[in-house]
């Protein structure tokens, strides 16, 4: 056996590479916005894994891809485990034979790429509608499940019995480590980042040792008998499971849309009428606002006497294209009666339909767009629809269609990962993607976003328009008498503008557990729509 120093060394370089590695790609492809990923290259388990599948899960663009691609990845993540957990093994303590450690790792491999795959497959849905809950529900289990599963690597019996206090701490310092070491990498400019992915991957490497040796050295084991991982794999999967199925619950869904705005009459200094834009889920019961000059959507059109009709949950689910649609005939028919300017206040996806609106109509009579929790930078990948047989991004689809068919069965509600509403952003993806954030000629706009969204959102410049940052979640912000406020200050003129110091911060903190951005050249769906030049180059945020 070789020299425990030595061995330190070795593990610890062995760690560096593989992040080292991956950022030496990344700069070549000028791929910035995932450069944050790559101190898991090395990590501990789970971490390592997630790390995988959320590549595969994006890159591959038929099933015999993905087959092959997952096999690769199984065997690369069992050999480099098996690697750097005969470096880790504690001296002194006897260590199986490299065979008994290499067929242990390469099925603990397998294993957790069947286990973290639902969660990759939640974070590519977040790279869709960019709503951070999807991250949260697909980080916030591996948490429970690495002290199991580093445990899984060492030897038999790891199903049974808690892990130690120190394992626990041990893999809840490698999610800090591999969270921080993600924000400086995507942070320091250039070439120095392979110096940041380098000292995160050595990192990796020291917790690497620690938490082998806090499995490996004998300690008492609480609950010995109890066979308590399989309970904890099951009760990791449930979590996203049961958000989902409490958010797209009928019950949970309850109220209908009624912001402030509606119940109070418009100040004289606002020159404008105004339409207010609901969000996805969302229902309208008919009632007017307090002043004729105001108006919600509708997203089933008018009646016979122009007036906006109601609607329910069910009906947004309806493409951005078709919404577009019948708010052109609202506008004109608001437009015509009033003899003003119309301003659109839009909140989520409303806030979509409102930047859908004036991309089709550049002439129109909306001079004024306010959008509330609008969802930046989305749909950054993909998947094909239903009746596709290939296509970049099928398997999550399915993955997700299954996902959201069990939780539908579990909570009576309808949303589905090809309703129309995620078809239509998926589909015109590039402007989604860079031109949502955008100035439009001749229309005043603004953005206010919820603290939470950052942690979503890729590092980097993301608008040219006048953004308002609050302390909130996504949603709910046109219920807030403060904003509401705001809202009318922004239609009297006022030019508002507020950054908050968390908002940056939390946008570098989220880099680590994002998905990454399938390439916007490849994808023949949106070849019409693309214009050359490189893949990932920020100048394509609002440009030609």
């Amino acid at each position: 056996m070789s020299h425990p120093r030595s061995r330190l060394l070795g593990l610890v370089a062995l760690a560096a590479v593989v992040p080292v590695a991956q950022n030496v790609l990344f700069l070549m492809l000028d791929f910035q916005s995932a450069e944050g990923l790559s101190p898991q290259g090395s990590a501990v388990w789970p971490y390592d894994s997630y790390n995988d599948m959320r590549w595969l899960l994006v890159y591959h663009n038929t099933w015999q891809a993905y087959a092959v691609g997952l096999v690769v990845a199984i065997v690369l993540r069992g050999l480099l485990c098996a690697a750097l957990v005969s470096l880790a093994w504690p001296a002194g303590s006897p260590r199986p034979s490299r065979r008994r450690i290499l067929l242990r790792n390469l099925g603990l491999a397998a294993l957790t790429a069947v286990i973290v795959t639902p969660f990759a497959a939640l974070a590519v849905a977040a790279g869709v509608v960019s709503l951070s809950w999807f991250v949260f529900a697909a980080v916030g289990p591996m948490l429970l499940l690495a002290p199991f599963l580093q445990r899984a690597a060492i030897g038999a019996g790891w199903w049974r019995g808690l892990p130690s206090a120190a394992l626990v701490g041990w893999s809840l310092l490698d999610f800090v480590v591999i969270t921080i070491a993600g924000a400086v990498v995507w942070r320091v400019p250039g070439w120095w980042t392979l110096a940041v992915a380098a000292l995160a991957g050595a990192v990796n490497g020291l917790l690497w040792n620690r938490s082998i040796r806090a499995a490996v050295l004998p300690t008492r084991v609480r609950w010995a008998r109890v066979p308590v991982a399989p309970f904890v794999v099951a009760l990791a999967l449930a979590i996203p499971l049961t958000a989902q199925a409490v958010t797209s619950s009928p019950s949970y869904q309850v109220g209908a849309f009624r912001p402030l705005l509606l119940d109070r009459k418009l100040p004289a200094s606002v020159p404008y009428a105004v339409i207010v834009l609901g969000p996805h889920n969302s229902r309208y019961d008919g009632r007017p606002a307090a002043d004729p000059l105001v108006e919600t959507f509708s997203y089933t059109g008018r009646d016979a006497s122009g007036r906006p009709k109601p609607y329910g949950s069910r009906d947004t689910h309806r493409s951005l294209d078709s919404s577009s649609a019948l708010l052109d005939e609202q506008v004109r028919a608001l437009h015509a009666r009033t003899g003003r300017p119309v301003a659109l206040l839009g909140e989520s996806e409303g806030a979509m339909v409102g930047r859908t609106y004036l991309r089709d109509h550049p002439t129109s009579p909306v001079t004024a767009l306010l959008m509330f929790s609008p969802l930046v930078r989305a749909a950054r990948v993909y998947y094909p629809p239903e009746d596709a047989t290939a296509g970049w991004g099928i398997a999550p689809g399915w993955q997700l269609r299954g996902i959201f068919a069990l939780a539908a069965r579990i909570s009576g509600g309808w949303d589905s990962p090809d309703e129309p509403f995620i078809r239509s952003l998926m589909e015109n993806a590039p402007f989604y993607r860079f031109q949502t954030m955008c100035p439009v000629p001749g229309v005043r706009m603004i953005a206010f976003l919820p603290t939470v969204s950052a942690t979503e959102l890729p590092p980097g410049p993301f608008t040219q328009i006048p953004v308002y940052e609050v302390p909130a979640l996504h949603g709910g912000l046109l219920g807030r008498q403060d904003i509401s406020d705001r809202a009318i200050d922004f239609l009297s003129g006022d030019n508002l503008r507020s950054r908050r110091r968390e908002y940056g911060t939390f946008q570098l903190l989220g880099t680590a557990w994002q998905v990454p951005a399938l390439a916007v050249t490849v994808n023949p769906v949106w070849r019409g729509h693309v214009s050359p030049g490189p893949a990932f180059s920020r100048a394509r945020l609002c440009g030609k």
